[in-house]
């Protein structure tokens, strides 16, 4: 069985600046092509059994950048929903909310078409993800690599590991790494985490 490869996208402006960026669709800065192209290394040679990425142009041209050929836009794979906190800091919230945490507050609804997520229905979307990964890794036909984004990723190892999705908060993720889960005695374990080239 293979294991599942988790590519965070390449620094954005709002991600270099610890905006909250979910459905604006900004592109990788000059730097985060430069990491996207540096993970080509730690990419090549695995036979991939399913390839995905989020829709968004970042996570995309991450994909591309890295070598990652033939990946699958999946809408599951999009950032959690800001709603309300969408470009906006932690540090700007915690100027009306002091003891304001995504992971146990989530967030205030936003415009027409972005209500917000919880931790719990960002984990949905991720369990979705997952029962996809699994069917692709029974095949034993190589790797499973997704290209996403640094909450959904962090829920989506937390849910992996049958931790609620709230407990993403303990994997801090940076821009432009590639993380491995695999397994150990058949529980899934994190192999690697945070790798850059």
């Amino acid at each position: 069985m293979g294991d599942l490869l988790l590519v965070r996208h390449g620094e954005t402006e709002w991600s270099a600046s610890g905006q909250h960026t979910s459905w604006t669709d900004l592109p990788l800065t000059t730097r985060g092509e430069e990491q996207a192209k540096s993970l080509a290394p730690l990419l090549s040679g695995r036979p991939f059994s399913l390839a995905l990425t989020s829709p968004s142009r970042r996570a995309v041209r991450t994909a591309e950048l890295a070598g990652v050929a033939g990946a699958v836009p999946e809408s599951d794979l999009r950032e959690w929903d800001y709603g309300a906190y969408e470009g906006v800091t932690t540090v700007e919230i915690h100027r009306t909310r002091p003891a304001w945490d995504l992971w146990t507050d989530g967030v205030p609804p936003g415009p027409e078409g972005h209500p917000g997520e919880s931790p719990q229905e960002t984990g949905a979307r991720a369990d979705r993800v997952l029962t996809r990964v699994d069917a692709a890794l029974a095949g034993g036909e190589g790797d499973v690599v997704l290209v996403a984004h640094g909450h959904f990723l962090r829920v989506l190892t937390a849910r992996r590991l049958g931790l609620p999705p709230a407990d993403g908060r303990l994997f801090q993720l940076a821009t432009g790494t590639v993380s491995r889960l695999s397994r150990e005695h058949g529980r899934p374990v994190i192999a690697e985490w945070n790798v850059r080239a």
